[in-house]
């Protein structure tokens, strides 16, 4: 049984940082690519981050990048998204995933899904 847990997340002012944290258990972690998405109210599930089973490759979107940091710790099992910068429009539901990179981190196949960590950015 897979589970992934998130954490750290909270209310920031514009401006701020946060880390979110993503404890997995149940697999071999260091086999899978990981990746954080979010979903404001209303609004469809948005793609944020992802990195490789080895962390030696990482990839954003354009809306995030140069301001989130995906890392992970494969002795610990544990992924982070290290957020600076945060603006109103970060605020969101963020979730962590689980998935087979078999194409490009573009293309990773998600299959497991934490419950989400709630990230509010005030203004």
């Amino acid at each position: 049984q897979v589970s992934l847990l998130e954490s750290g997340g909270g209310l920031v002012q514009a401006g701020g940082s946060l880390r979110l944290s993503c404890a997995a258990s149940g697999r071999t972690f260091s086999n899978y690519a990981m990746g954080w998405f979010r979903q404001a109210p209303g609004k469809e599930r948005e793609f944020v981050a992802a990195i490789s089973g080895s962390g030696g490759s990482a990839y954003y979107p354009d809306s995030v990048k140069g301001r989130f940091t995906i890392s992970r710790d494969n002795a610990k099992n544990t992924v982070y998204l290290q957020m600076n910068s945060l603006k109103p429009e970060d605020t969101a539901v963020y979730y962590c995933a689980t998935g087979r990179n078999l194409s490009g981190l573009r293309r990773v196949k998600y299959d497991y899904w934490g419950q989400g960590t709630q990230v509010t950015v005030s203004s």
